[in-house]
């Protein structure tokens, strides 16, 4: 049996979608990617949570928005490398929601320094390429629902 000597890192990122837009927040002081624009919410997965309610979690702590776990759909899950880091991989799923209650607003000021509205087809600069890749397939029905980067092999 081979041993496995690194981390698997489950997230879970929510896009709240409307009338052809996505909402995206850029980020700041957090010490990875800040400057770039990214999915409205995300986190890590914690211990006992599935993907699903932690992305219903995610999306009440960032955005202040409640929203039903059956109303999530799934877009894919990508396992991803973190730049040439061998020590550790995520497993990512990335989900749509177009039903919500309350209205979007930055939750995590320290964090975030702007949320917006972007057309599905003019996403900003700069976005993680991980990232600009899902929301391009997110009304796309051919899009893999298993994805991965940072691989030879990537689908």
């Amino acid at each position: 049996m081979t041993e496995h000597s690194f981390a698997l890192i489950p997230a879970s990122y929510v896009y709240l979608v409307r009338d052809e837009q996505v909402l995206l927040q850029r980020r700041q002081n957090t010490g990875y990617m800040d400057g770039h624009w990214v999915a409205g919410a995300a986190g890590h997965v914690e211990a006992a949570e599935s993907a699903r309610d932690a992305a219903v979690r995610e999306a009440y702590e960032e955005l202040g928005v409640r929203i039903d776990a059956e109303d999530l759909e799934l877009i894919t899950v990508m396992q991803r490398r973190n730049g040439d880091a061998v020590i550790d991989q995520r497993v990512d799923w990335f989900w749509t929601v177009r039903r919500w209650s309350g209205a979007p607003v930055i939750q995590e000021p320290h964090k975030a320094s702007a949320l917006e509205w972007f057309p599905l087809t003019e996403l900003p600069e700069p976005m993680p390429d991980y990232e600009r890749r899902v929301v391009r397939g997110i009304d796309d029905i051919t899009f893999p629902r298993a994805t991965s980067s940072g691989f030879a092999t990537d689908v």
